[in-house]
């Protein structure tokens, strides 16, 4: 089904995939489950023995697998085949932008490298949000932390030359990084988008240092040379020098809400991604028009993001009840 320049598949991405082209998408944008409950492949399968509620019924519940969902398993994400299939339908130097779980994210980055894929950074989107799922042991001690921050591994297909000949060539290989940047009072063009996302909660701001500097305050208005710390400081600059703006030190990083009650209406998919936050990693991998592919569809916010974007996308969603939530959501935005 096609809904203003979405795709939507719905089955097996393994078997998706096969019938597309290669070379023919721009980029990858997607969240994979993350396969955070290791005994679900013990005893979550439809044919296995119940697991032994025990005192605490922790191992039933987790042979569900995350929120219950039996879907939450790492046997896609985590195998280099896929992937490879992904790299092949993928156009030379085109990016992979996909988010993980803290304790499986290794799997999944490693299974993208298996594949071919260059791996070129690390994003972590932190949040305020969330709960420490830990066991109390009795006189303080637990079995987990708060989580606070989700990472994104950020791929690329290799170029086919440099990256000027991959980008005439191709119309990829590189990162869109003026339509990315955080804005700034000192400079109108923003500021060069890092690789750290935040929420803006008051929980997540207030963990922000107030910029106090190595030897003294930093106020924030502070002039800086445009070259020092790059080059070094250039002697009779010209352009002389602009204001750091550091007042709020979190403004400086890219932020967007978790997804918000309006967002996750009508879908009943448990892990719903904000739609800012996948506008912001679409146009850092693609341009306007460029075709997206997200191979784990689940509530289609990528769909929505490209759209937004002005861009195009193919979804694979396995979950035939998801595939309905993705047609209303896309329905109404088209």
């Amino acid at each position: 089904m096609t809904t203003g320049g979405v795709e939507l598949h719905q089955g097996d991405s393994r078997t998706v995939l096969k019938g597309l082209p290669s070379n023919s998408i721009d980029g990858c944008a997607c969240d994979p489950p993350y396969a955070l409950v290791s005994i679900g492949a013990r005893f979550g399968a439809d044919d296995a023995a119940p697991a032994q509620v025990g005192r605490s019924g922790v191992y039933a519940r987790a042979s569900a697998g995350f929120m219950g969902q039996r879907w939450d398993t790492g046997e896609t994400a985590f195998d280099p085949a896929f992937w490879r299939e992904v790299y092949r339908v993928l156009k030379p130097g085109a990016h992979v932008v996909a988010f993980g779980g803290t304790r499986t994210y290794h799997r999944l980055v490693c299974a993208i490298e298996d594949a071919g894929f260059e791996i070129r950074d690390q994003l972590a989107w932190v949040y305020g949000s969330g709960f420490p799922k830990s066991h109390d042991q009795g006189d303080g001690w637990g079995t987990a932390l708060k989580p606070a921050f989700e990472p994104i591994v950020l791929a690329r297909k290799p170029l086919d030359g440099s990256v000027a000949v991959n980008l005439a060539r191709w119309g990829v290989g590189s990162l869109n990084i003026d339509v990315c940047r955080v804005e700034a009072g000192a400079d109108a063009r923003g500021r060069w988008p890092a690789n750290l996302l935040h929420d803006g909660s008051a929980e997540v701001i207030a963990a922000f240092p107030s910029a106090p500097g190595q030897l003294r305050a930093v106020t924030g208005s502070e002039r800086a040379h445009l070259t020092k710390n790059t080059f070094g400081k250039f002697k009779g600059a010209r352009r002389g020098c602009v204001p750091r703006d550091d007042g709020g030190s979190a403004a400086r990083f890219f932020y967007s809400a978790k997804a918000s009650a309006s967002e996750r209406a009508g879908t009943g998919h448990p892990t719903v991604k904000p739609v800012a936050v996948m506008r912001w990693l679409c146009r850092l991998i693609a341009p306007p028009g460029a075709v997206i592919l997200d191979p784990f569809a689940g509530s289609g916010t990528t769909g929505l993001a490209a759209m937004a974007e002005g861009q195009r996308a193919i979804l694979i969603e396995r979950e035939p009840r998801f595939c309905s939530d993705i047609n209303r959501r896309l329905g109404r935005a088209a």
